[in-house]
């Protein structure tokens, strides 16, 4: 598009110096008018892609941030969960995943296609393979819960902690090679 609009103006301007040329004394001024305008139009399409592409970037960065802060708490919510499990009643343990974990898993989602964008899909990939991962085991901890499985409930908190750990973890190391 950047281009599109940089060929436009060079067009109109090409146009708007034929035109001034040809005749000398009598301009054609409509024509030579019209290349004004082809060229602002141009300048226009510029400005209107560096815009959008401002505001792409600023969005990723939001979104980077967004990913970070929501993995960190997920990651300090399962983490506590995971040291109090002994102490909260197993049926009990599904309320409190509804309420610790739903905000976050939720800014986690909308914001993760920034990591493909930002990193590429193989870090996106293994990203997501341990939040999935994650997902998953606290999802079978919710159920477990339903049922009153308690090894069930203890065996994925733990799982689902390591996972979301990892991918923090991974998160923090691809920033920390952004920002170096």
């Amino acid at each position: 598009m950047k281009k599109t609009g940089y060929i436009i103006i060079t067009v109109a301007f090409l146009a708007g110096a034929l035109v001034a040329v040809i005749d000398e004394v009598n301009v054609q001024w409509i024509y030579f008018i019209a290349a004004i305008v082809l060229g602002a139009a141009g300048v226009a399409v510029v400005r209107l892609h560096e815009h959008r592409l401002a505001v792409a970037n600023e969005k990723t960065a939001e979104n980077l941030k967004s990913i970070d802060f929501s993995l960190a708490k997920i990651v300090e919510n399962i983490t506590s969960l995971n040291t109090q499990k002994q102490s909260i009643n197993p049926y009990d343990i599904r309320q409190r995943i509804d309420e610790l974990f739903n905000d976050d898993l939720t800014a986690f989602v909308q914001a993760r296609h920034s990591l493909a964008h930002t990193y590429g899909l193989q870090a996106y990939a293994d990203i997501m393979s341990h939040f999935a991962s994650a997902q998953r085991y606290l999802n079978r901890v919710w159920s477990a819960s339903a049922d009153g499985y308690i090894d069930e409930v203890y065996a994925y908190l733990d799982r689902a902690q390591i996972q979301f750990s990892q991918a923090l973890e991974k998160v923090r190391s691809l920033n920390q090679i952004i920002s170096a």
